[in-house]
């Protein structure tokens, strides 16, 4: 009998060790900003993030592991973003995504002590795509070097011709912060190349006051104004072409500079207006978007409105959860499908990426981003962009797929990362590093 009793017992602990096996969860810290003068940018990119969660839970989670989150707001200041990251680390966070340059700034020296990686998706330092160095900052599907290098090869190919921009006048309208200055490095390079003059306006936060900017640029008179702005400041500066009589259609915004709440009350007055594209546009027929719907918005359980489900933002916030969520995926096939995964197992997966065009439309995302792939030396994984027009009611594509000019970026990419390796007294990671 005691032998009998012994075995139940032991049955009972291996279920129970078993049950709390099965409980365990994937967290994903979430930082946002649905407050202050970015909310109204900040708020549809988090809704799309958590709605992608959602709908992976709903599918069964990643391989039978389902997904926790916390929210945690910090209004786009770099101090209460770091806050937040110490705040959520240590509750087993799987990846940060900081949604804010600054705060990669801050973060970059933390990630490697801590063992989790950093996602930033089209923001952050644009010589992080350079893996050998920045270990753990992955810049997905784009970076500002690579979407102003895109942009000067759409107004060459519109002007006829690389020799159609000697002599003429581009001005760099920016958010004078370390997201703001981020293509300049990129833009100098491109001048020097093609002859033409870059005139930078910086714009202080939160960017509403813009009348000397566009004094400058009335007296300037540039033949394009690039747009570097996030949140009230494009509104505002879109407003202020409109009042100069600046021409909309020689105006172009990065991708953060391209949604509709950067349009919806300029409305007319912002036709002709273009901007980048991080890949996606709107996509309200997406197969994601559909299922989104279906699992999780007709069951009361969406995370914002039912009718931002689909647009530009929240398409960036589904797509950042979506490179998160197969970033665990692709680290389980190597560490064990069915288990939590760790930062430094998920950093594996992240920076092996393999997500094939047949891989995308299984998941919904046909029509609406190209393939993605990472390695140990290359951290972005894409180098494609689109650009899309505001046609005084709704965004439209109005360019091919472009490629970013790897004879510029990589050289680029590498000298900077090497100078921040030597002033960090940090050593390349060879080979074989990269493969443990």
């Amino acid at each position: 009998m005691k032998l009998k009793t012994l075995a139940l017992l032991a049955l009972a602990a291996g279920l129970s060790t078993q049950a709390l096996a099965q409980a365990k969860e994937q967290f994903f810290p979430v930082l946002v900003y649905r407050t202050g003068a970015y909310g109204p940018n900040g708020g549809p990119w988090a809704n799309g993030y958590l709605d992608y969660l959602k709908l992976t839970n709903a599918n069964g989670g990643m391989n039978g592991v389902k997904i926790s989150y916390e929210e945690c707001e910090f209004g786009y200041a770099t101090d209460r973003g770091v806050e937040c990251y110490e705040r959520l680390k240590g509750k087993g966070a799987t990846v940060f995504q900081p949604l804010s340059t600054g705060v990669t700034f801050a973060l970059t020296e933390k990630a490697p002590a801590d063992k989790i990686p950093l996602i930033t998706a089209g923001y952050g330092r644009s010589e992080s795509q350079d893996g050998g160095v920045f270990t753990w900052n992955f810049p997905l599907i784009g970076s500002y070097w690579m979407a102003a290098d895109v942009l000067v090869q759409h107004i060459a190919k519109q002007a006829g011709g690389y020799d159609k921009l000697k002599g003429k006048k581009f001005t760099l309208v920016f958010h004078d912060s370390p997201y703001g200055k981020e293509p300049i490095p990129m833009l100098t390079e491109r001048s020097k190349m093609h002859g033409f003059d870059l005139n930078l306006i910086p714009v202080a936060h939160p960017g509403v006051e813009q009348k000397s900017a566009w004094l400058q640029i009335r007296q300037n008179r540039p033949d394009y104004v690039l747009l570097w702005g996030w949140g009230v400041m494009n509104t505002a500066a879109l407003k202020e072409a409109q009042a100069t009589g600046f021409p909309r259609d020689k105006m172009y915004g990065v991708w953060w500079a391209g949604a509709e709440p950067d349009v919806k009350d300029v409305g007319e007055g912002a036709k002709g207006y273009h901007a980048l594209t991080m890949q996606h546009g709107v996509h309200p027929d997406a197969k994601v978007v559909q299922d989104i719907l279906a699992k999780v918005h007709a069951k009361g359980q969406g995370t914002g409105p039912k009718d931002e489900v689909g647009q530009v933002l929240y398409m960036r916030g589904l797509i950042s959860a979506m490179l998160a969520v197969e970033g665990v995926k692709r680290a389980q096939e190597r560490f064990g499908k069915g288990k939590v995964m760790t930062g430094e197992q998920t950093r594996w997966g992240l920076e092996n990426l393999a997500l094939d065009q047949k891989k995308l439309d299984a998941l919904g995302f046909a029509g609406v981003m190209r393939p993605v792939s990472t390695s140990c030396q290359d951290h972005m994984g894409s180098a494609w962009a689109r650009v899309h027009t505001w046609d005084g009611k709704k965004w439209v594509f109005s360019s091919d797929w472009l490629q970013a000019d790897e004879a510029i970026l990589k050289p680029m990419v590498k000298q900077a990362a090497d100078k921040y390796a030597a002033e960090k007294k940090l050593t390349r990671r060879t080979p074989a590093e990269c493969q443990s």
